[in-house]
């Protein structure tokens, strides 16, 4: 998969078939999307284009909502989507000026003009342009005059896009993990630096790597204690124009991921901890990427640091028992 920071790292192609939307997730219902783009395009000896943007439109638009929770930061959407076969992914920077164009210039200057654009498949519901003006009939009606066809996914495909979306997030907030991996069809990730902490964990005997999120407005679980498969890396290799390779990790472990404010020492802010297996390398300012396995238990206050330590032997039991 070739992938580019803007549409003017683009050349137009001959014969592109091309879809556009954020993918959050990338998720079980925009890979039923996206194998439908590939057909399309194998039909037609044309080459696959996803458009997205970042940051994300809603940012954009309205700047002060602050309720935005992304499924995938930016790294590791294009890690799913460079998994599943598409040729050239846009990503775009959204602004202003950009969602300001009317429909018929976003066709002209967008879609024609930079993507060369063959075949475009696109939701019932998708809308763009000026005050999102632009829909699906704009789309049709400007077909003939700039030689491109437009194919819609069905509404049950959009829906079932929704519904997953929605499935995932509801998920994710209560806990269920195994919900929201089906739905995701793999297991959701953290990606973040690992910052040093105020060490409570080393005198209790479970010494921890606190995780720093790279994307603030990204999804963060319900507050607990998980089974994890931890990546580690040196760095991610950052996202440039031409082919995309992901900087491979130099260790995978597994452990035990608490998210929470640590009630039994009075902590108020929230911390994303990771405790690694038989592991003990020094990974202050490395990269981890985690993948949360299943979901142990709620976090709670306990009596005293004693009983927390105990508690967290037992956490540590079955979570062996379950990766090992």
């Amino acid at each position: 998969m070739k992938i580019y920071r803007s549409l003017d790292d683009f050349k137009a192609l001959e014969n592109a078939v091309v879809t556009i939307g954020t993918f959050d997730g990338v998720h079980i219902g925009h890979q039923k999307i996206l194998t439908h783009l590939k057909e399309c395009a194998k039909k037609i000896n044309g080459e696959t284009v996803l458009l997205t943007f970042y940051p994300h439109p809603r940012l954009i638009i309205n700047p002060d909502d602050d309720s935005l929770r992304l499924i995938n930061d930016i790294e590791e959407k294009v890690s799913r989507l460079s998994e599943l076969d598409i040729d050239h992914l846009i990503i775009t920077p959204f602004s202003r000026d950009f969602s300001n164009q009317t429909p018929e210039e976003y066709i002209s200057n967008v879609l024609v003009g930079k993507l060369g654009t063959k075949k475009i498949v696109i939701g019932y519901d998708h809308h763009f342009g000026k005050d999102r003006k632009g829909s699906l009939k704009d789309l049709q009606q400007y077909a003939d005059i700039f030689d491109y066809s437009v194919e819609q996914i069905p509404e049950q495909d959009i829906n079932d896009v929704a519904v997953s979306s929605t499935r995932i997030r509801l998920a994710l907030i209560t806990g269920d993990i195994n919900t929201a991996n089906l739905y995701l069809g793999y297991p959701f990730e953290l990606t973040g630096t690992v910052i040093r902490g105020d060490q409570i964990g080393r005198t209790i005997g479970f010494p921890t790597a606190n995780l720093q999120v790279h994307e603030q407005h990204k999804l963060i679980p319900a507050y607990g204690i998980y089974a994890v498969e931890v990546h580690i890396f040196d760095h991610l290799q950052n996202i440039t124009t031409g082919e995309y390779i992901e900087t491979e990790p130099y260790s995978i472990a597994k452990g035990m991921g608490y998210i929470g404010t640590r009630p039994t020492v009075d902590g108020m802010n929230r911390s994303i901890e990771i405790s690694l297996f038989d592991f003990n390398e020094d990974i202050y300012g490395k990269t981890l990427r985690v993948k949360f396995l299943h979901f142990i238990r709620h976090d709670e206050r306990f009596d005293s640091l004693q009983e927390m330590k105990d508690q967290i032997k037992e956490d540590e039991r079955q979570i062996r028992a379950l990766l090992f």
